[in-house]
C-alpha cells in the first residue's frame, strides 16, 4: 500500500481519515485542496493543476484525498494500488457540511484552504451534495467493484466504520 485514493462526497470525513492514514503508515498526504487552489483561495489554472497532480502521480508513494476533476479523479484512481471511498448516507454528509460550517464561523477548518471562505465552500459542498447522486450511483459501484480485481478497495458506509478503519487496518 503506497499509494492510495481516498474519495467520496463532501463533508464525509475524508481529510480526517487520510491525515490519520498518513500518520499510521508515513506516506506523504496530498490533499487534493491544496492542489486545486491557491493560497488565497482562488482556483489554479487547469495546466498548473494538471502539472501538479502529474507529478504527485508519479511519485513513489502519496494519498491524496479529494475528487477534483473528473480526468484527473480516473488517472489517480488507475495509478493508487488502494482505494478508499467513504460512502457515507447523504443526511450524514449534509450535516457533517453544517457542522464544518458553524463551526468555521469560529474556528478555521483544520486543511481548509488559507484565504477561502467557511460559507463559501460550504455552500458549493451543498450544491455538490445535490449533484453527488448522477456520479455516486450503481454505476459508479459496479466500475468501484471491477477495479477491485487487482488493487485494495475498501468501502466506509458509516460514522462507526470511518472512526474505526485506522485502527483496524494500522495501528
Amino acid at each position: 500500500m503506497k499509494k492510495i485514493a481516498v474519495f467520496g462526497k463532501p463533508g464525509s470525513g475524508k481529510s480526517t481519515l487520510s491525515k490519520r492514514l498518513s500518520a499510521a503508515t508515513g506516506l506523504p498526504l496530498y490533499p487534493l485542496d491544496s492542489i486545486v487552489y491557491k493560497t488565497n483561495g482562488d482556483l489554479v489554472d487547469r495546466e498548473t493543476y494538471d502539472k501538479n497532480h502529474e507529478s504527485i502521480l508519479s511519485s513513489g508513494s502519496w494519498i491524496i484525498d479529494g475528487f477534483g476533476p473528473i480526468g484527473s479523479f480516473y488517472k489517480r484512481l488507475d495509478a493508487a494500488d488502494t482505494l478508499i471511498y467513504i460512502d457515507l448516507s447523504y443526511s450524514v454528509s449534509y450535516w457533517l457540511v453544517t457542522k464544518r460550517l458553524l463551526k468555521g464561523l469560529f474556528v478555521k477548518p483544520e486543511g481548509w484552504p488559507d484565504g477561502s471562505s467557511v460559507l463559501k465552500g460550504s455552500l458549493e459542498s451543498y450544491k455538490v451534495l445535490k449533484l453527488c447522486p448522477m456520479f455516486w450511483n450503481d454505476d459508479f459501484s459496479q466500475k468501484l467493484e471491477k477495479m477491485s480485481e487487482n488493487k485494495m478497495v475498501y468501502v466506509i458506509r458509516s460514522m462507526s466504520e470511518l472512526n474505526e478503519f485506522i485502527a483496524q487496518k494500522f495501528e
